[in-house]
């Protein structure tokens, strides 16, 4: 058995006794199915309520000031069922990738009795996280704002006060999609908006108002000679003032513009993550464990729950029921994990072989 370099800079235990198995909490039962998992961060709190107030002002912007006022109901109702779908879903996506368990690995469950199950042989090893205490399976990593180890953890993100992990990360990809795609409907109609409107109605309401040079003049002797107050187009594109809405929808391109951009990338980056079954945290350590890489194709449709279908982008359908860890989960192999490290000196091979006998637990 042999071990990786960094092993030897980690505090590595020989015997269960050593793991203090009083300072571990004895981890909880396993609540219900389906039982809501919330994180209290101040953080990520606030950026929830400000991802909501930012698309409820985009629903405002969009409804009161571009399509009710507009003439043209079938380009209205059109769009405004488009928008509100594609808004309806990203909120429930958001809504369901904040409140799903990531992934979480069960807390304080490394316990003398629980090593002591696992019957480790020979050349096997397994992790603790002495975080939070717990035995760390393949591919998981601990989340400091979480308090959690976190199965297949790719990032944590404050927009959506939650660990993107195996349990979630198709209600985050779906969230970052829906926003890129209302984001991208919010600037094509506010496009229209200043093509349509900006000339012909917005020029009629501020000669009617005598606010233009050429038309004070004018309209000021007809309100002194007629003594009423002038009429304004029919057809006007906002039922609030000119510089009123040219704000709101400046806010809404620039707000649309940002968001685009991010979730874009935030959007490839996790399809990437997913089709090369590989995490962000794996990616930036580049920390390649041993382990069956999937196919893609595989890989894909376990995140997104089976076959290619509408529950795809549906947010109220969940991904493909993870296995349940057995005890080979929690254990890994150490002679695997250095197959690649031909630095090890013969001493340390021969201290290997000296405690062959031994159970190895590694802090990690």
């Amino acid at each position: 058995m042999m071990l990786l370099p960094t092993h030897h800079f980690r505090d590595i235990e020989r015997k269960p006794e050593y793991l203090q198995p009083e300072k571990c909490v004895p981890p909880h039962h396993p609540g219900p199915v389906g039982t809501m998992w919330f994180i209290r961060d101040g953080c990520g709190i606030a950026c929830a309520i400000v991802t909501w107030f930012l698309v409820l002002y985009a629903e405002f912007v969009v409804l009161f000031v571009m399509l009710i006022p507009s003439r043209d109901y079938v380009y209205s109702i059109i769009n405004g069922i488009v928008f509100n779908l594609l808004a309806f879903l990203a909120l429930a996506s958001h809504c369901r990738a904040m409140l799903t368990d990531p992934g979480a690995v069960p807390k304080g469950n490394a316990t003398k009795e629980f090593i002591e199950s696992l019957q480790l042989k020979p050349g096997q090893v397994v992790y603790k996280c002495p975080k939070c205490c717990s035995i760390k399976p393949d591919r998981a990593h601990h989340c400091s704002v979480c308090k959690r180890c976190i199965r297949k953890m790719d990032h944590h993100c404050p927009w959506v006060n939650n660990c993107v992990g195996e349990n979630n990360q198709k209600y985050f990809v779906l969230f970052t999609m829906y926003i890129a795609l209302i984001s991208l409907h919010a600037l094509i109609m506010v496009g229209f908006h200043f093509l349509h409107c900006f000339e012909e109605d917005w020029t009629n309401l501020l000669q009617a108002s005598g606010l233009t040079r050429e038309g004070t003049a004018e309209a000021q002797l007809s309100l002194h000679e007629k003594k009423q107050p002038p009429k304004v187009s029919s057809t006007e594109c906002s039922s609030f003032s000119p510089p009123t809405t040219v704000i709101l929808l400046i806010l809404l391109c620039f707000e649309g513009l940002l968001f685009l951009i991010f979730t874009s990338v935030m959007f490839g980056t996790q399809v990437h993550s997913i089709c090369t079954d590989e995490t962000g945290i794996e990616r930036l350590k580049r920390k390649h464990q041993p382990r069956e890489h999937r196919g893609s194709w595989k890989s894909v449709k376990e995140t997104f729950g089976g076959d290619f279908s509408l529950n795809w982008f549906n947010p109220f359908s969940g991904p493909c029921d993870p296995e349940p860890l057995s005890d080979r989960d929690w254990v890994r192999q150490a002679a695997s994990l250095s197959e690649t490290d031909n630095t090890e000196t013969a001493e340390e091979q021969s201290e290997e072989r000296k405690d062959e006998d031994s159970v190895e637990v590694t802090d990690e």
